[in-house]
């Protein structure tokens, strides 16, 4: 009798998905959550779990006990005076009688809610483990092949873990990890949003992302998702939206204490709102705070995997389209040199675009030669990308060079025009 007393509340915690270390956590985690002045020890959860009869929990720990399980005392296998049994019906019953009121049958409902009962299989950390491979392997392909091929594996990879959470069975801390990978998906939905240009669909991603970030109480990838939604709210024309991202990201990462690559991220988004609005004084703020943040990026060992693309180039990159935005293309020719000399192989999709981007400023710089040679150099290397933002920017440039007459930018844009018609079937 004594015996199975006792199993019951350790039953009910492994249910719960907790070790006696987790399980000691969460009671404190909800005591304060209650203002309740409670704890429990590891000691004594081992003697409530172990000992013949448990010794009783104080009131204060009785209330968290069954606020954390669902259960009442009794039903956690204590043996609890009748003035402190917590009666079993409806709120409204309860009369003057102060006590935490529960469902009938109580204890099977619980049962059900903390272990699903679903004909799904089991989610373990291995299953996770290889779920985050493949989430992680996301950035490599957008980095090298584009959006489009990113896409299509990110709807794979959605498609499993909704499937997992809907119909499989795993614990609290196994559910928490897939929703944060839920969010993370959501996060680069709305990057590819941006770089196809659907940008209500990437704001659409962006909003869902952020929720569900927030559900998993994760700051760091609620930032993210900001930095994302910085680019979205410019090219949708939203200004006082994209100011409000980047500052909703620098508190956010002033509360976590984020590091500096992640305060380099957010200062080149600051830079990229300031730019479009004309605030030049402000953008040369913010690239100061991004040449600070990101003299220190060497000693930051914990950056995670959306802050890593972040480095000098980046910087010089930001600081050409100052100078673009402020008509100064002759300005801006030697930082998109150094930020097309810098960029790692890793990021071919980043190094097409910005080639092109500096054969555009090199027209507009009226150094025609030297702008097609450039763009010569992404039209032998860009066959296995697919992004159309970087097709666009290709467009942009055959636009451009139409509108000389030399042999070079005829050229050109017939090997553009051959490129697009490439991509369009």
């Amino acid at each position: 009798m004594a015996g199975r007393r006792i199993s019951k509340l350790a039953d009910l915690r492994q249910a719960a998905g907790h070790t006696q270390q987790s399980f000691v956590a969460a009671f404190v985690r909800e005591a304060t959550r209650l203002g309740i002045s409670a704890a429990v020890s590891e000691r004594q959860l081992r003697r409530w779990e172990n000992e013949s009869p448990p010794p009783l929990p104080h009131p204060g720990q009785q209330t968290v006990l069954e606020a954390m399980l669902g259960v009442p005392l009794a039903e956690m296998g204590f043996d609890v005076p009748s003035h402190r049994v917590t009666a079993s019906g409806p709120v409204s019953e309860a009369g003057a009688v102060k006590r935490r009121t529960f469902v009938a049958e109580t204890g099977a409902l619980a049962a059900s809610a903390l272990t699903p009962r679903r004909p799904g299989p089991r989610i373990g950390a291995i299953d996770i483990g290889h779920l985050r491979e493949r989430l992680d392997d996301l950035y490599r392909t957008d980095h090298m092949v584009g959006s489009v091929p990113a896409m299509a594996q990110a709807r794979r990879i959605e498609g499993a873990i909704t499937q997992a959470l809907s119909s499989a069975s795993y614990t609290s801390r196994i559910g928490c990890e897939l929703q944060t990978m839920l969010a993370e998906l959501h996060g680069h939905r709305a990057w590819y949003g941006y770089d196809g240009g659907r940008i209500e669909e990437g704001r659409a991603a962006c909003l869902e992302a952020l929720v569900a970030a927030q559900l998993v109480d994760d700051p760091l990838l609620q930032i993210s998702v900001l930095e994302t939604l910085v680019l979205l709210a410019i090219k949708a024309e939203r200004a006082w939206e994209a100011g409000s991202a980047v500052e909703n990201a620098y508190r956010l990462a002033s509360h976590v204490g984020a590091g500096p690559t992640v305060h380099l991220v957010i200062a080149l988004r600051d830079a990229n709102v300031a730019t479009v609005a004309g605030d030049f004084p402000g953008a040369r703020r913010a690239l100061s705070r991004a040449v600070t943040y990101q003299a220190r990026t060497d000693c930051d060992t914990d950056a995670p995997n959306w802050a890593k693309f972040a480095g000098a180039f980046e910087v010089d990159y930001a600081t050409a389209d100052m100078y673009v935005r402020a008509n100064q293309p002759k300005r801006a020719v030697p930082f998109l040199r150094a930020s097309v000399r810098g960029i790692g192989g890793d990021y071919a999709r980043n190094s097409a675009s910005y080639r092109v981007k500096l054969a555009r400023v090199l027209l507009e710089a009226r150094e025609a030669e030297e702008a097609c040679a450039e763009m010569s150099h992404v039209l032998e290397s860009c066959g296995g990308i697919s992004s159309p933002r970087l097709l666009d920017r290709m467009r942009g440039f055959q636009e451009a060079a139409d509108r000389l007459d030399c042999p070079e930018a005829r050229d050109c844009s017939a090997r553009i025009r051959e490129v697009a018609r490439g991509s369009a079937t």
